[in-house]
């Protein structure tokens, strides 16, 4: 038998520890947020169902503001999208139907999470309905499980574009959003507080956390973002340590009410333009929060991040292409110039070469001799980083790029990490690398978070299975070199190392080449198309990635990136 309960709290405030100017006259906002039982039958989900409609239609119009918890057009542990779909027909239209009604009835604001079905597929979405019983706004959840778009196949597209935080206005009141996941993902914090918002509203679940936990990222939330969290979930039973903790939580960080595992509603009243202001920094005027933390704020010391971030290769598209050692037809190849033009252009992924100098550099060039590209002479791993220095290695490809010096594998992460994909092609003299030099490469890569960014590709076997020992989380690539142009078995040898992928080099393939590698489970690379016609063909034999020197003019023709 389950129990429900109704807390009723008047919200109180704690003075700030220094006085701050008197705020104008606001009203203030009753607020009461659901906490349902939560089926894990989905045999049981009727009675769920039911308890929700019971309690919108209990609603009186001394309520201000109602909230939802998560999912509350089906509100049961799923198994399949097909368990989502037939619930979702049954409950979403009645549920939103039943909600716009109580708004209207109470003259309240009223937010309920549901599946929303869009032209790009179905959201997780929280919808806001004002006190006419309109629809006034939506928030699709920023960051979906990987259960969500990949097992149940949620609309997923436009997490990867850049967007503000959501904020809806409201009768004055500025509301932004957080929905289950999105709790744990404390860098959207400040870029929420920068919004200024007044009330989080958490339509969730975290079916899976602790009640302490769960309360300790309620007060960080509120803390960090200078507002209120009014936050909605599920019980897991009147028993369950986990999950449920649907609580209202003032600026401060101070719980004002928290039903823990109880099946009910809880109302709490707070005004929800008084901010908690504190000392910024001691012996200073008091400020919000956030404002202090601003004052240091140090991008460059964090994660990449931003609108430039890209998927990594778990969720980048199928099709693409590569700038071969970036735009090369237009700036020296390997240099920051034809890789920054690539990106410029919208380039997916680029490639480039890794050698080691004598002093144990990793750098970025093609030969293993400087004739080519600079104004040196012998081995590249002849002449210490020093030495390398001293040559001119972009006076060949043109005059205006006089004075380029090599690239460090440093500085190329240093400015693109996460921008692009990269296929990283480790030079060899037919052996592994050097084990301290191979752990310096892998190094980097981790220390510049680069990892779900780039993968390695060479033609070494020994270097392959080094790789696959040091980095076993980073993809690797099976290419052909100059010595074994003609190989037959590249589809073979790839599997035989555990590679992920091959780079075939044209023309030593074939229609049954790219066949067998996609029946293997393997990605095809191609080397290389700088001719439209062609670069089309390759598509329609199924290559997924051409390598290109000319990345705009194939750009153009194939319409990837």
């Amino acid at each position: 038998m389950r129990t429900e309960l109704t807390v009723i709290l008047l919200g109180c405030w704690v003075a700030a520890a220094v006085a701050a100017p008197v705020p104008e006259p606001s009203r203030t906002l009753k607020a009461c947020v659901f906490q349902p039982p939560y089926a894990l039958n989905v045999a049981d989900v009727d009675a769920t169902m039911q308890w929700e409609f019971d309690q919108l239609r209990r609603c009186d119009e001394s309520l201000d503001l109602i909230v939802l918890p998560e999912a509350s057009d089906r509100q049961a542990r799923v198994k399949d999208r097909a368990e989502i779909d037939a619930l979702t027909k049954k409950y979403h239209e009645p549920l939103l139907a039943l909600c716009a009604e109580t708004a209207k009835r109470c003259q309240a604001t009223v937010f309920v999470n549901a599946l929303d079905r869009t032209p790009t597929g179905a959201r997780n979405t929280t919808f806001a309905f004002d006190k006419t019983g309109a629809c006034v706004g939506k928030y699709d959840k920023e960051h979906l499980t990987a259960g969500e778009h990949r097992k149940w196949g949620f609309d997923a597209s436009y997490m990867w574009e850049w967007s503000e935080p959501k904020i809806l206005e409201i009768d004055g009141v500025r509301y932004a959003f957080l929905t289950c996941y999105d709790f744990y993902f404390y860098e959207n914090f400040a870029n929420i507080a920068r919004r200024k918002p007044d009330v989080i509203i958490g339509c969730s679940h975290q079916r899976s956390d602790r009640h302490d936990a769960l309360e300790m990222f309620g007060r960080f939330v509120a803390y960090n973002t200078a507002a209120y969290l009014v936050r909605a979930s599920v019980s897991m039973g009147l028993d369950s340590p986990l999950g449920g903790g649907s609580m209202i939580v003032s600026p401060m960080g101070q719980v004002l009410g928290n039903l823990y595992s109880k099946v009910g509603t809880l109302t709490v009243e707070f005004d929800p333009h008084e901010k908690y202001l504190k000392p910024a920094g001691y012996g200073n005027p008091p400020n919000t929060h956030p404002a202090y933390i601003e004052i240091g704020r140090r991008p460059w010391k964090y994660r990449p991040a931003g609108s430039a971030i890209i998927p990594g290769f778990k969720d980048a598209p199928a099709k693409r292409l590569c700038a071969h050692r970036g735009f090369s037809t237009v700036a020296p190849e390997n240099s920051l110039p034809a890789f920054g033009a690539a990106v410029a252009l919208g380039a997916a992924e680029i490639e480039f070469d890794l050698w080691w100098t004598k002093d144990g550099e990793i750098v970025s060039l093609h030969d293993s001799t400087l004739d080519r590209v600079s104004d040196g002479k012998g081995k590249v791993y002849e002449h210490t980083y020093a030495e390398l220095q001293k040559f001119d290695f972009g006076a060949k490809k043109d005059p205006h790029f006089a004075g380029l010096k090599i690239l460090r594998f440093e500085e190329i992460l240093r400015k693109l990490s996460c921008h692009m994909l990269m296929n990283i092609h480790m030079k060899d003299v037919g052996t592994a690398w050097d084990e301290a030099l191979a752990k310096k490469v892998v190094r980097l890569i981790e220390a510049y978070d680069a990892q779900d960014h780039v993968y390695f590709m060479t033609s070494c076997g020994p270097l392959q299975d080094q790789l696959a020992r040091l980095a076993p989380n980073i993809p690797r690539c099976m290419g052909n070199s100059r010595h074994d142009l003609g190989r037959p078995d590249i589809v073979d040898f790839a599997i035989q190392h555990k590679c992920q992928m091959v780079q075939l080099f044209k023309p030593y393939f074939d229609q049954s080449t790219i066949d067998r590698a996609h029946a293997a489970g393997l990605r095809v690379n191609v080397f290389f198309s700088d001719d439209p016609a062609e670069a089309r063909k390759f598509l329609e034999m199924g290559v997924d990635t051409i390598l290109t020197n000319d990345y705009l003019l194939i750009a153009n023709a194939t319409g990837l990136h």
